[in-house]
C-alpha cells in the first residue's frame, strides 16, 4: 500500500503527530547577523513568540539565553513529601512496640 492508498483516518493521525500544538514557545536571538544556534550568543536578548494554530506571535522579550531556557522549559513543581496520617511509623530501623 502507498501513500496514495493510504486511508484518510491513518493520514489524519500522522499529520496530527507532525503538528505544532498551540500555545508552543520558541525562542529567537535578536542579535545581529543570521540565525545560529541559540548556545552561541548566550548574553543577546531573545524574542520568545508562541504558535496560536496558524502563525508565531510575539509574547515577549527576555534578558538572555538562560531566561529564554526558563522560559521554555519550567522546573517541574516539587511534589508534597507523602507521610503516614497517623505519628505510627513503621520500618526495619524502629523497634517493635510489645
Amino acid at each position: 500500500m502507498n501513500r496514495e492508498d493510504e486511508p484518510l483516518d491513518r493520514w489524519a493521525a500522522r499529520r496530527e503527530g507532525r503538528l505544532r500544538k498551540p500555545g508552543e514557545l520558541k525562542a529567537l536571538t535578536l542579535g545581529t547577523g543570521p540565525q545560529r544556534a541559540a548556545h552561541l550568543d548566550p548574553g543577546a536578548p531573545r524574542l520568545i513568540l508562541e504558535w496560536d494554530g496558524f502563525q508565531w506571535v510575539a509574547v515577549t522579550v527576555v534578558v538572555d539565553y538562560a531566561a529564554a531556557c526558563r522560559l521554555l522549559h519550567p522546573a517541574p513543581l516539587p511534589r508534597p513529601e507523602e507521610q503516614p496520617a497517623s505519628g505510627k511509623r513503621e520500618g526495619r530501623h524502629r523497634k517493635p512496640r510489645a
